[in-house]
């Protein structure tokens, strides 16, 4: 900011566009968000850039990044405007069959492919306008992101809680095995002696291979002989596809969806696995903000609707 910049010359309004554009990261999606067009955001962009004598933005492969000035003052803008929506506009009502806005979830790619359909479908009902970003945070950066207003909500097992964040609970959920359709030497039941010897896939998104299922399974006495390491879900079916020999066990749910497409097949793992409950999570900041308050209530109602998964005996 130029020295001789009062506070009286900065038009407020700008700090609505600054704050979209530390969201985004997108000229573009900035005025998507805002309903404003291209043009209105770049002129804002212009007199945010004048005003505090810097570039704010550079362009960066298919989006913009802020520059080390606007990382400074990045905190200090997203507090004022979450103070602005907690303090102000929760006070307001949010409708969302006009809304315009972008909500953001953290989630795994596990739930992208189980309940991201739900969601959409609910979201193309009752906020036709509205639009569904995801994105896979590390639980350690959950409260930042949740906090600094860049994801909306965050979905996960208990443990990927986060202390100091609100929780609600959504799906009860149990694991199960899959095994590739071209793997014959394991028939209908599976042994703790044919778990231990098979090579196993496990997910791992921390850097560490450790899933809620580990210490149930290790309290059997079993132990798996870990053998590939991934950081999603996706990309079982295929391994196990192209490496018939493989076993991986997989959230029940997870299992259902890729067994419908005839790649792989599920059979119960050879000890009881305990149930693990999947919760939504929010930041304090946003527990009486009007639309994150919407957005929870339609999340609780979208999950209700999906059935439970049956344990096959």
């Amino acid at each position: 900011m130029k020295a001789d910049a009062p506070v009286e010359r900065l038009d407020l309004n700008l700090l609505i566009v600054f704050d979209a554009l530390l969201r985004d990261r997108s000229v573009t999606r900035a005025g998507k968000t805002l309903g404003l067009t291209q043009s209105a955001v770049s002129h804002a962009l212009t007199r945010l850039r004048a005003y505090f004598d810097d570039p704010l933005f550079v362009k960066s492969g298919r989006g913009i990044v802020p520059t080390a000035k606007c990382e400074g003052l990045s905190a200090v803008v997203l507090d004022v405007m979450g103070t602005i929506r907690d303090r102000v506009l929760s006070e307001a009502s949010f409708d969302p069959l006009r809304a315009r806005r972008t909500f953001n979830f953290c989630m795994s790619d596990m739930g992208e492919l189980v309940f991201l359909p739900t969601l959409m479908s609910m979201l193309k009902e009752r906020a036709p306008h509205c639009r569904i970003n995801t994105m896979q945070v590390l639980p350690d950066r959950l409260p930042a992101v949740l906090a600094s207003g860049e994801g909306d909500l965050a979905m996960g097992t208990a443990v990927n809680a986060s202390e100091g964040l609100f929780q609600d609970d959504l799906f009860s959920h149990t694991f199960v095995c899959i095994l590739s359709v071209k793997n014959k030497s394991v028939g209908r039941t599976l042994t703790k002696e044919a778990y231990s010897a098979m090579p196993h896939i496990a997910v791992t998104l921390t850097g560490q291979p450790r899933m809620p299922y580990d210490h149930a399974v290790e309290d059997a006495g079993i132990r798996r002989d870990l053998r590939i390491l991934v950081p999603h879900f996706l990309v079982i079916p295929l391994l196990l596809d192209q490496h018939p020999e493989y076993i991986a066990t997989v959230p029940r749910s997870l299992g259902m969806a890729f067994a419908e497409h005839g790649v792989v097949r599920m059979v119960e793992p050879p000890v009881a696995l305990p149930t693990f409950m999947l919760r939504q999570y929010w930041h304090p900041r946003f527990h009486h903000d009007p639309a994150n308050r919407w957005l929870r209530q339609m999340v609780k109602k979208a999950f209700d609707q999906l059935p439970v998964p049956p344990r096959r005996r």
